[in-house]
């Protein structure tokens, strides 16, 4: 299914028929090792598969509590460079947006993540002091589809196993940031999202295939 396509549906009352029959699907060939796509543990604590990357454009599903953690060090309020949709698959995922201003007293320094292609990312302290303020978690469950326009700072979590199947599209000129200390170092540091196992990536798509037909 085509990006366009996909994202029309997921603005319908169709949504969640749609975004399970097209999620079902890639995680059957997954099982079946039929799709040739490397899965990713991403440090923010999820497992990531990278379906779709065509320019600005890209479709991802996305695993929560399926044996990953936030990695230690790492802070989970981060802005995209991309516009998102994201569609819980099942489970339950709680956003949790957090307002930035450059009043107030200091609670963190902007720091601008550059991800490579070998799976690291640097994340570089920027001379940008802010004052957070984190608002209440908006917690979505199966079948509902949140939106998060880029440069929003945002946490993701879940407090079991869930799934998400994510659209973005890039804006141009935009810049993939996160929250850190105030207190930076001489240098950024770097962090890396690591293949999983072969032998655990059918595994993973079986059990995600009978969360998503129990849910």
């Amino acid at each position: 299914m085509h990006f366009h396509d996909l994202e029309q549906q997921l603005a319908g009352p169709m949504a969640a028929a749609a975004a399970t029959a097209y999620s079902a699907h890639l995680l059957e060939q997954l099982s079946a090792g039929m799709l040739d796509v490397p899965v990713v543990r991403h440090p923010l604590g999820f497992v990531c598969l990278p379906v779709v990357r065509d320019g600005e454009l890209g479709v991802c599903l996305h695993f929560f509590g399926h044996g990953t953690d936030t990695e230690p060090g790492v802070e989970p309020h981060h802005a995209h460079s991309w516009d998102l949709i994201s569609h819980v698959l099942y489970g339950r995922v709680a956003h949790e947006p957090m307002d930035v201003t450059g009043s107030g007293e200091p609670t963190h320094r902007i720091y601008e993540v550059l991800s490579k292609a070998d799976g690291t990312d640097e994340v570089n302290p920027t001379d940008t002091l802010v004052h957070g303020e984190p608002h209440p978690p908006q917690v979505c469950t199966a079948g509902e589809t949140y939106r998060l326009p880029a440069g929003l700072f945002h946490a993701s979590r879940s407090d079991g196993p869930a799934a998400t199947l994510v659209l973005g599209r890039s804006r141009p000129g935009g810049r993939d940031l996160s929250l850190g200390p105030v207190d930076a170092g001489p240098r950024g540091r770097i962090t890396t999202r690591r293949h999983c196992a072969e032998a655990d990536t059918p595994r993973l798509a079986r059990t995600a295939l009978r969360s998503l037909h129990d849910r």
